[in-house]
């Protein structure tokens, strides 16, 4: 049994878009074909040195340090982002204590 045929054109076009997205899990939703194919023809392409992809789970064992960094960065970010919030949250409660407090007769939830 054969698996589905597709045009040069189009594996050429979701190749350029895999290069220019470097995320092949995206690119294979959109297009209904599996990551599996898409790698193959990675594989299978002239300009495969061309193709730059995001590092997944398994190419992330090798570069140790890039991952270390990555936690590290995000770590950071996601902490800024917490006091971000914390500080949105509080800047509510009190613009909704002055209004209970200017305004009673408003019933604030």
């Amino acid at each position: 049994m054969l698996g589905k045929t597709y045009t040069k054109e189009l594996k050429e076009e979701i190749l350029r878009e895999v290069q220019e997205v470097g995320n092949v899990s995206l690119v294979s939703r959109k297009h209904g074909v599996s990551k599996s194919t898409i790698f193959t023809w990675i594989k299978e392409s002239k300009n495969k040195n061309e193709i730059k992809l995001k590092p997944g789970r398994k190419a992330l064992v090798g570069g140790k340090k890039e991952l270390e960094s990555e936690i590290t960065e995000v770590t950071k970010e996601n902490d800024h982002l917490k006091k971000l919030l914390g500080e949105k949250d509080l800047e509510i409660a009190i613009l909704k204590d002055l209004i209970k407090k200017s305004n009673p007769q408003l019933k604030i939830k």
